[in-house]
C-alpha cells in the first residue's frame, strides 16, 4: 500500500512538472541556459584548400579562411581596411555572442532574449557606434520580437505576442539598409505551417511580416535617452521572410523566402503590398492546415509582382550589389544573393547573380553557380551598414552556417 501512494504522488508530481514548465516555457529556457555552454564557439584560422567553380564566363575559387560552429546575424569589415585579415572581423552569432579582435563575448542582451522555436539574434544594425539587434524574446508565455539598444540591453521596441502554435524564428529574417535620414529593416512572418502568422503579413496593425522604416532622428533620441520608445513605422508589407535587402543608387531590392518553391527578389516600393500569404509562386507543403494551392496572378489582386520567383527554391538568404569585377564585366545593375540548403529538385548552397534592365524594374539574366555540397550561405561580409566588401584584389568574403568564413574570387573572365 506504501508504494503504491509513492508511486501515485510521483505520478502526480510529474504530471504537475510537466503542465507547469508547459505553461512557463521562459522557466524551461532559463534552465536550458544555465547547463548549456554558449560560450564555447569554436573558433579555427584556416588556409583552406582552394575549389574551383565554373561561371558561365569566369571561374570562381571558393577557399576557407576561418572556422566556427555557429549561424552568424551580422559580419562587419572595415571597408577601408582593404587587406583583408580575420582579426579585423567582427562576427555576431545568432546565439548571443560575437568575436571580436579574436575574442568570444557575450552580446549584452535582456532576459527576454530567447534561442527556443530557432530563435536568436536575427540581426544587428550600427548607428553613431551604437549596436541596435533584432531578437526573439519570450516573456510571461508570450513570444514576440523586440528591438534591443544592445549597449544598455534596453527593449526600445517589441510586437504583440505571436499566435502560440507552430512559431518558427527562422521565419523573422533579418536584413538591413541605411539610405539617407532612415533604416530599412525587414521582419518575417515566423510562422511554421500557422495560417494565424501567416496573415499577419496582410495586417497593418502587425510589423511580421514588413519591411519597416527607422528615422535617424528617432534613433538620436533613443541614444540620448530623450525618448524610450522606437516609432517604426510600415514601409511595405505581405513579405513572407525577406531574409536580404540591398540597394542600387535609390533602388531597393529584398529577396524573401518562399514556401516550397516562389523565393522572391522584389523592388520594393514604398506602400506596396507583396502578396503574402494571398499569392505566391510556390506551392503549400504537405503538412500545412489546408493544402490548397496558392493564387499566382498578383497583377489581378492588385499585388507586386516579384522581379523574379525562383520555382524550385533555393533557400535563399542574403542579398547585395555585386562586387566590382562582375559590375565591370557586365556593364549593367547586378545584384548578387546567397542561398542556404534548397532541396532535391534545385540545390541551394549557390551564388545566384541577377542581371537587370536600366531601368531595374526588369530581370534580364540569372545565373546560379553551386559551391559545395556542405555550404548553407547565410551573410556577406560588409562594412557596418551592410554594404559589400571587397578587398584590394577585388575578392568577397561570405558566412556558411556553422562552416566559417570563405573567401570568394572571380577570375579568368572570358575576353
Amino acid at each position: 500500500m506504501k508504494k503504491l501512494l509513492i508511486f501515485f504522488v510521483w505520478i502526480l508530481s510529474l504530471i504537475f512538472t510537466i503542465i507547469y514548465f508547459h505553461e512557463n516555457p521562459e522557466l524551461v529556457e532559463k534552465i536550458k541556459k544555465y547547463f548549456k555552454n554558449d560560450k564555447n564557439i569554436l573558433i579555427a584560422q584556416q588556409e583552406g584548400e582552394i575549389f574551383r567553380k565554373p561561371g558561365n564566363s569566369f571561374l570562381v575559387e571558393i577557399s576557407e579562411v576561418l572556422s566556427f560552429s555557429e549561424k552568424t546575424a551580422f559580419v562587419i569589415h572595415d571597408k577601408e581596411i582593404l587587406n583583408f585579415d580575420t582579426d579585423n572581423l567582427i562576427i555576431y552569432f545568432q546565439n548571443g555572442y560575437y568575436l571580436k579582435n579574436s575574442n568570444i563575448e557575450k552580446i549584452n542582451l535582456p532576459k527576454s532574449f530567447t534561442t527556443e522555436k530557432n530563435g536568436g539574434v536575427k540581426a544587428i544594425f550600427i548607428y553613431k557606434g551604437k549596436k541596435f539587434a533584432l531578437i526573439s524574446s519570450l516573456n510571461n508565455k508570450c513570444y514576440y520580437a523586440s528591438i534591443i539598444l544592445v549597449d544598455e540591453a534596453r527593449e526600445i521596441f517589441k510586437t504583440k505576442c505571436l499566435p502560440k502554435k507552430k512559431i518558427d524564428y527562422n521565419g523573422l529574417g533579418s536584413s538591413h539598409i541605411h539610405n539617407k535620414d532612415k533604416i530599412y529593416l525587414t521582419i518575417g512572418a515566423p510562422e511554421q505551417a500557422s495560417s494565424k502568422i501567416r496573415e499577419l503579413a496582410q495586417d497593418t496593425n502587425s510589423f511580421f511580416g514588413k519591411i519597416v522604416e527607422i528615422n535617424l532622428s528617432n534613433l538620436d533620441k533613443i541614444i540620448k535617452s530623450k525618448e524610450e520608445n522606437l516609432d517604426i513605422k510600415i514601409f511595405t508589407l505581405g513579405h513572407r521572410n525577406p531574409q536580404g535587402i540591398t540597394k542600387i543608387n535609390e533602388s531597393f531590392f529584398s529577396v524573401e523566402h518562399g514556401p516550397q518553391g516562389g523565393d522572391e527578389l522584389n523592388k520594393i516600393i514604398q506602400n506596396k503590398n507583396y502578396g503574402w500569404p494571398i499569392v505566391s509562386y510556390g506551392t503549400q507543403y504537405d503538412y500545412d492546415e489546408n493544402g490548397k494551392y496558392y493564387e499566382v496572378n498578383h497583377e489581378d489582386n492588385l499585388l507586386e509582382e516579384p522581379l523574379f520567383a525562383l520555382v524550385p527554391s533555393v533557400g535563399i538568404s542574403s542579398l547585395n550589389v555585386c562586387p566590382s569585377k562582375l559590375i565591370n564585366y557586365y556593364k549593367k545593375p547586378c545584384l548578387l544573393a546567397l542561398s542556404l540548403y534548397g532541396n532535391s529538385l534545385r540545390p541551394g548552397r549557390s551564388i545566384i547573380i541577377y542581371l537587370l534592365n536600366k531601368k531595374m524594374d526588369k530581370v534580364h539574366s540569372i545565373e546560379k553557380i553551386f559551391l559545395r555540397d556542405d555550404l548553407k550561405l547565410r551573410h556577406f561580409v560588409t562594412n557596418e551598414k551592410n554594404e559589400l566588401y571587397e578587398d584590394k584584389e577585388g575578392n568577397i568574403y561570405i558566412s556558411a552556417d556553422k562552416k566559417g568564413i570563405y573567401k570568394l574570387s572571380f577570375v579568368h573572365f572570358r575576353n
